[in-house]
């Protein structure tokens, strides 16, 4: 048998000659002074040749090791170097196998049972958060603490809501591929317990006039249907409820082309108990801004013969997705920094504030009263649902002043793409749709049989 002192004595000759070891392997020692570790066994008949590389890379324990490797394959009736040869191509394909790549193919997979805008979200949000962190790594390799890296680069913007809905995501693709036997381990999976805990109550809201424009002017600019920019829009400019944006119906407006146009939402649509639903008189009154009525020409031409502002884009008979509007500020950035919902919020807290540098204390509780908050004394919150009509039109023209200042008209909204084009196109921009006109007799009063 070989040991150290041979090895390091062994000196070249004229003819290429072998030392050998134990169970046929042997360092053979060439001409030009290498001294390459071989091992000879027969498998299937046929004697053949192993190589495991040069002395002294190769210590004489590790050559050794490597043939009793080899040899436990042969007794298992596999040739070791097709088995190392499969060995290395699956090395190969791991690394490019990286996370990105299995990414895509999860999401091309899953993506036929999402709404298309939802499988946008989701590959864009992985496009943005996680591709460049991560996904030129194999996905094999990827580990615990550099998912959670990622995932704190996330919270540390403030986007809480995101880190979480990233996770989800990252694990998903993990049980994609170990499904496919691309990986062996979710790193992704026991993360949810050290990620920060979502805060309950108030919904995220900008409520800085500046930075609430641009916002909205990100938002609109983005590749949704017109409808959709149009109801953020009057979302906006009424600091309504959700809710009560997607179920408005064409006849709940009133003197649309008239000097005090009016949107009156019945009670049963209303928040609230369903005392309150079933009151009489009980309907909030939205008086109704030129730059509301103007957002009403624009969406006319579009559903005005449907019954419902904002159907569905498949059921028209159904209102729009309750995450329409919300996607629609998440695909501009704002996800965890702006709610559909915080409208209200920014409403109230830029018009009080407004109110309070004016002297205008009176102005809280009309804020209140035309952001439908139900005051303690119910006898007074009756009586209020019809008062105070003139400042609160004056509160509305006022909002809708300061919110809209420089952003494009509605008719813009509604000539901006869908989606996006593959090419630039070099003809010039269609001509705008003409807007003025006047409403039909049945959007202008309220309709009887309807209600």
């Amino acid at each position: 048998m070989l040991n150290d002192a041979k090895l390091r004595a062994a000196k070249p000759r004229d003819k290429a000659y072998k030392l050998g070891d134990s169970h046929r392997l042997y360092l053979l020692v060439t001409p030009g002074g290498g001294r390459l570790w071989r091992w000879n066994y027969a498998f299937d008949g046929k004697q053949k040749s192993m190589a495991f590389g040069v002395y002294p890379l190769i210590s004489l324990l590790e050559a050794r090791a490597m043939r009793d490797d080899a040899r436990q394959l042969v007794k298992q009736g596999q040739d070791p170097n097709i088995a190392k040869k499969l060995k290395t191509e699956a090395t190969m394909e791991a690394a490019r196998a990286t996370f990105e790549k299995v990414a895509r193919e999860w999401h091309d997979n899953a993506k036929g049972q999402w709404a298309r805008v939802h499988a946008n979200d989701v590959l864009r949000s992985l496009e943005r958060d996680v591709f460049p962190v991560i996904g030129q790594l194999p996905i094999a390799q990827i580990t615990p603490p550099l998912v959670l890296e990622l995932l704190r680069d996330v919270e540390a913007r403030g986007a809480l809501e995101t880190a979480k809905r990233t996770r989800q995501r990252i694990s998903a693709v993990f049980v994609h591929a170990i499904a496919e036997g691309i990986a062996e381990k979710d790193p992704a999976e026991k993360l949810a317990a050290v990620l920060k805990p979502l805060r309950k109550g108030r919904q995220p809201a900008i409520t800085d006039l500046k930075r609430l424009r641009q916002m909205i002017s990100d938002a609109e600019e983005d590749f949704a249907r017109p409808v959709t920019r149009l109801a953020l829009r009057l979302l906006a400019l009424t600091a309504v409820r959700p809710n009560e944006i997607r179920g408005a119906t064409w006849d709940e407006f009133e003197d649309l082309d008239g000097p005090e146009p009016l949107w009156r939402i019945p009670a049963s649509r209303m928040k609230g108990t369903l005392d309150r639903k079933d009151e009489v008189d009980g309907d909030h009154l939205v008086p109704l801004a030129p730059q509301s009525v103007e957002v009403l020409r624009a969406l006319w031409p579009l559903t005005g013969s449907a019954l419902l502002l904002f159907p569905s884009n498949r059921h028209q008979h159904r209102p729009m997705s309750e995450n329409a509007i919300g996607y629609l500020l998440n695909r501009a950035g704002y996800h965890g920094h702006h709610v559909p919902h915080g409208f209200r919020a920014a409403f109230s807290t830029i018009m009080n504030e407004w109110a309070q540098k004016q002297g205008n204390k009176d102005d809280r509780a009309i804020i209140d009263l035309m952001l439908a908050h139900v005051p303690r004394n119910k006898v007074e919150g009756a009586y209020n649902r019809a008062a105070y009509m003139e400042r609160r039109r004056e509160l509305a023209a006022l909002w809708a002043d300061m919110l809209i200042d420089k952003l494009p008209p509605p008719r813009v909204l509604v000539e901006r793409p869908s989606q996006p084009t593959k090419e630039k196109s070099r003809r010039r921009p269609p001509a705008p749709v003409a807007m003025d006109f006047r409403f039909p007799v049945r959007s202008a009063t309220r309709v009887a049989g309807r209600r």
